[in-house]
């Protein structure tokens, strides 16, 4: 533990602002205006997550065990592939041009920070797919090789495997998010460690836990909603959500402190 004492120590220069329960409905209003005022960098990337997503589901279509791993992991690694549009509300809020090339610049191959952290979240992605395909191919009653088959048998299914199967994912997907709901915006606003990011994430989650468990519940709901429309609602729904995770860590974390750290 003491490994991460500096990390946690300078964490805790940044405050965590107090917020009401409600407040990411708010969040979701504001990244709407974002998407308003820059559709083009928002849909672009919009459209490359929905292609994305058609791909996972051709590729796996025959294998409907895997589908639901890949799908669901999806949501691990989507605060990596927003990073673009956190540069977008960024520049919007300081009233500076918000463009594509303005996305494609938060991209920096010298960054470390954004690999390493890109590289955890591929990880815990990784884990959860292969979790998932082999908890459901382990205790499914039949095959699984169509949605059809998943519906059926998990699903509607009497072994309450589908209520097991999210259980599980809930606990595989808690820490991931505490991880990361303010830390890649944190990244790509300021200079600081990975660590410190994550630590201070953490005490976020700890300190609104009633909201940030509303905020969980938006992301999954309007994502599997994007999904349920043969990926094209997330057109709209990535870089809506993108947008107002940039307003949720401006509304969460105090930076006033930045003007003094080096």
């Amino acid at each position: 533990m003491r490994t991460f004492e500096p990390a946690v120590e300078q964490s805790r220069r940044f405050g965590v602002r107090p917020i009401p329960l409600l407040r990411p409905l708010g969040w979701l209003a504001r990244g709407w205006q974002d998407l308003r005022r820059a559709p083009g960098p928002g849909l672009a990337h919009g459209v490359a997550m929905a292609l994305f997503g058609a791909l996972l589901a051709v590729l796996a279509k025959e294998h409907v065990w895997l589908l639901a791993g890949a799908f669901s992991g999806f949501l691990l690694v989507a605060p990596l592939l927003a990073t673009g549009l956190y540069a977008v509300s960024r520049a919007l809020y300081r009233k500076q041009p918000a463009t594509l090339a303005t996305a494609l610049r938060a991209w920096k191959p010298d960054d470390g920070r954004l690999i390493v952290f890109g590289l955890l979240l591929a990880f815990a992605g990784t884990g959860w797919v292969m979790t998932s395909a082999s908890f459901l191919l382990t205790f499914s009653p039949a095959p699984l090789r169509t949605p059809l088959d998943f519906i059926v048998h998990v699903v509607l299914g009497e072994s309450r495997l589908f209520e097991a199967w999210l259980m599980l994912g809930g606990v595989m997907a808690a820490p991931v998010f505490a991880s990361t709901v303010v830390a890649m915006p944190m990244l790509l606003d300021r200079r600081v460690g990975v660590m410190v990011a994550v630590f201070t994430s953490w005490r976020v989650v700890m300190q609104h836990p009633l909201p940030l468990a509303l905020w969980a519940a938006l992301i999954m709901g309007l994502t599997l909603l994007g999904m349920a429309t043969f990926m094209l609602g997330l057109i709209v729904v990535m870089p809506w959500l993108a947008h107002s995770s940039w307003h949720a860590y401006r509304d969460l974390v105090d930076t006033s402190v930045w003007d003094e750290m080096p």
